[in-house]
């Protein structure tokens, strides 16, 4: 076959040819096209995550990428669905991890000094369900995911404050603590995944984990 391009004629021997995908299955090939569709959401946002777009960043053509998935909407929802609850999953445990202690500053360390070791290892899924633009699928996930988080803050949170300080009229002032916790720990990650200041996760989690502490106390 023959094209004119520009007055050049060329034959489709000359045409540059995109090199052929390795042969995978689809289910070995579906992880790489989601990490690909993470790169084009953190890069561009997630409304640019089309078929055409995954394939142009796998290096493959369309077809590679409708064997994995029918259409960009069952694409991004497994993209959110895999990354948004490997986050979740994460970080409930990490909260847990602030038990253990009857000393209350060192319980509020180590649930932050944990819950940050998990945005720093899970760095690209929180920016894609925390920090992304807003999309409609992203920010529905983000505002079930902090749902359950808050439940799960409330149910330790709330023990924790009776048992140590005795707090008066918890039930009226643990929904806003709730809230200022939850603020705190998703400033933290901006701080510490934006780099503004230069932070260990250790010495992060200290900071913070002290100054809620203080916040806790004396409410």
């Amino acid at each position: 076959m023959i094209w004119q391009n520009d007055g050049v004629t060329t034959t489709a021997s000359e045409r540059p040819v995109r090199a052929r995908a390795a042969h995978l299955g689809p289910e070995r090939r579906r992880p790489q096209v989601l990490d690909a569709a993470r790169a084009v959401a953190l890069r561009d946002g997630v409304g640019a995550v089309t078929i055409g777009s995954v394939a142009d960043e796998l290096g493959v053509t369309r077809p590679v990428v409708y064997s994995c998935f029918g259409h960009r909407v069952e694409m991004v929802d497994a993209l959110l669905e895999r990354d948004g609850r490997a986050l979740l999953d994460s970080l409930i445990s990490a909260l847990h991890q602030s038990g253990g202690t009857d000393d209350p500053e060192r319980a509020f360390i180590n649930g932050f000094r944990a819950f940050l070791a998990v945005v720093a290892q899970q760095a690209e899924p929180w920016r894609l369900i925390v920090g992304s633009d807003p999309d409609p699928a992203v920010v529905e996930l983000f505002r079930e995911a902090r749902a359950i988080i808050r439940r799960e803050v409330t149910s330790w949170i709330g023990p924790a404050m009776h048992r140590w300080w005795q707090t008066e009229d918890l039930d009226g002032k643990l929904p806003v603590l709730v809230d200022l916790f939850m603020a705190s720990c998703e400033s933290a990650a901006d701080t510490l995944l934006k780099g503004r200041v230069r932070w260990t996760v250790d010495e992060l989690g200290e900071f913070v984990g002290r100054a809620v502490h203080r916040m806790f106390r004396d409410a």
